[in-house]
């Protein structure tokens, strides 16, 4: 951890994002302290008006603060991001340990039906879900947690195949212990760093499919607001409020890329290959 950390203030690239990162994330988890007009507050006088009169990033069709919606909008999509990779690593944890540790009949069942969801591209995948189950935050989650799932699987299992037939390894199943033992204490703590960055750059894509889902409404229902949301109502007003779709295009862009960015920079921190440089 000493090493990592060294590493990690000598990365301009994790420095710079986990800084963006976290500027949002205490920007949406304070924003009714920051923000002077609710996100749902409407102001038949403030209809379509740009930045001025207490509002930074202007006004929607309806008088909404723009950059109240936009701060909501971040907790929106950072919550739903962050809870639904942590449900799919979850789960796709614990069947990638026993597909890779037992093999055989038990892996080749788990692997098929992986196989199965990734026969389906993500977005349609969660469409179907969503459709299935119907729209809302707790739906969104689970959908984009279950479209995640076989990535999680995947990455553990090769993680596990590596490991399972090392010194370590073999010498805790020869005096006995446990399965649960070896998979916990053994195997686990030494594939963290591929789940680690599995589950950072996954939470990117998981925002995106969020914000997808809303954008067609099937996800965040109005009047809450989402930059998915956002950008669907900013579509017929693009030429006379531009700044309706250019603020939250921007934020989502931004925190994507930042959320990307830093998954490559911890990928480099934790690869064996780069621990010399």
């Amino acid at each position: 951890m000493h090493t990592f950390r060294r590493r990690f203030f000598q990365n301009k690239t994790a420095i710079v994002t986990s800084a963006f990162l976290l500027l949002i994330c205490l920007g949406a988890l304070f924003a009714p302290f920051l923000v002077k007009f609710g996100p749902t507050v409407m102001a038949n006088e403030s209809q379509l008006i740009g930045s001025g009169n207490g509002h930074i990033m202007g006004t929607d069709q309806f008088g909404r603060d723009i950059f109240s919606r936009v701060l909501y909008g971040a907790r929106v999509s950072i919550w739903v991001g962050i809870s639904s990779v942590a449900l799919s690593a979850v789960v796709g944890t614990l069947l990638g340990l026993v597909a890779g540790f037992f093999g055989k009949r038990i892996d080749s069942i788990i692997m098929r039906c992986m196989d199965v969801f990734f026969a389906f591209p993500e977005i349609l995948l969660a469409l179907a879900i969503v459709a299935t189950f119907g729209p809302g935050t707790s739906k969104t989650i689970l959908a984009i947690a279950i479209v995640n799932v076989p990535v999680f699987t995947r990455t553990v299992r090769g993680a596990v195949l590596s490991v399972k037939h090392l010194e370590y390894v073999e010498s805790s199943v020869a005096i006995g212990a446990s399965t649960w033992r070896i998979l916990s204490k053994d195997i686990l703590p030494n594939i963290n760093a591929p789940l680690i960055v599995q589950a950072t750059m996954a939470i990117s894509g998981a925002i995106l499919t969020e914000s997808a889902l809303s954008f067609l409404g099937l996800g965040i229902q109005p009047p809450n607001p989402s930059w998915g949301g956002m950008i669907s109502e900013a579509r017929r007003y693009m030429e006379l409020a531009p700044w309706m779709i250019v603020w939250p295009v921007a934020v989502m862009t931004a925190t994507i890329l930042a959320f990307n960015l830093f998954g490559d920079a911890i990928r480099d921190l934790l690869d064996p290959r780069h621990q010399g440089r």
